[in-house]
């Protein structure tokens, strides 16, 4: 029995149905019972837990032979990521009860980075599963490719996406959810010692032009790239609701100053099969 949490997110449910149509048991945990129908009916468990609620969290993850941990993202975390440290309390909490035979954890590119950030969040994460008995796998993707969502309309309607990966012609790291749902469930079944990183993005990287060209041929209209400037970000992050844009901006820092990158190199990570241009074609269709 394999526990999966963030199920209703894009990478949880790639790893779910990959599980599925491999014929592996799977118990779906979720906070929403009204979304755990759709994954019953395709013959999963289902477990109701609280991402910060320990007691429900070991239940789901008993008498498993993996767990899968995602954590929630919070894209606009209070001074000091109390947020994430509530997590990361029940999240180890439950695995020291429960003991699942393996843990695969979804981290993130620039984990072991020392500079705070927003993907600081799981640097605690991956600080914490570390001290526990049980093994622990920790996947970190690159830059997600559906990331783009934001851009669709704008690059439909008036041929613009607006990049604030900088400078334009600056190669990023990126990987499809599919690839990594499919590395997920692979790593899951393996029987890792201790505590083991597997680092994973696209087989090339891809700039923001590239990301535009891409566009213009799934779109069929020319496509550009823009960059925001670097001093609008802070009004412009807060205009939209931001209490604190400051893990934001260094997140997106870390990515254009190349502080947030794997740590053993693009010769060191594993390689996933999507294309952009795939992805794309995904998420237009979606919106159409």
């Amino acid at each position: 029995m394999y526990a999966i949490t963030g199920i209703t997110r894009k990478v949880g449910g790639a790893l779910a149905r990959t599980l599925l149509a491999a014929g592996q048991p799977v118990r779906a945990v979720v906070r929403d019972g009204g979304k755990a129908k759709a994954w019953a009916e395709q013959g999963c468990e289902v477990a109701l837990a609280e991402m910060e609620d320990a007691s429900a969290l070991a239940a789901a993850f008993k008498d498993t032979d993996g767990a899968f941990v995602l954590p929630p993202s919070e894209f606009d975390p209070a001074p000091g990521f109390p947020e994430a440290r509530a997590v990361i309390t029940a999240v180890t909490t439950a695995v020291e009860e429960a003991r699942p035979r393996r843990i695969v954890c979804l981290s993130t590119i620039g984990a072991q980075a020392t500079e705070t950030n927003l993907l600081t969040q799981r640097t605690l994460m991956e600080q914490a599963l570390s001290e526990l008995t049980p093994p622990v796998t920790f996947l970190r993707p690159a830059w997600f490719m559906e990331n783009f969502a934001w851009d669709v309309a704008s690059a439909r309607d008036h041929g613009i996406i607006a990049s604030f990966l900088q400078p334009l012609d600056k190669p990023v790291p990126m990987v499809a959810t599919a690839d990594i749902g499919r590395i997920a469930a692979r790593l899951i079944h393996e029987d890792r010692l201790g505590h083991n990183v597997v680092e994973l993005e696209a087989p090339r990287r891809i700039t923001p032009n590239q990301a535009a060209d891409t566009f213009a041929r799934v779109l069929g209209r020319p496509v550009h790239a823009e960059a925001v400037p670097r001093e609008t970000w802070e009004s412009l992050f807060k205009s939209q609701g931001m209490r604190n844009p400051t893990p934001r901006i260094r997140m997106l820092d870390g990515f254009n100053e190349g502080w947030i990158e794997f740590e053993h190199g693009q010769a060191g990570s594993t390689k996933g099969d999507v294309a952009l241009e795939t992805v794309l074609r995904g998420l237009i269709e979606g919106m159409a």
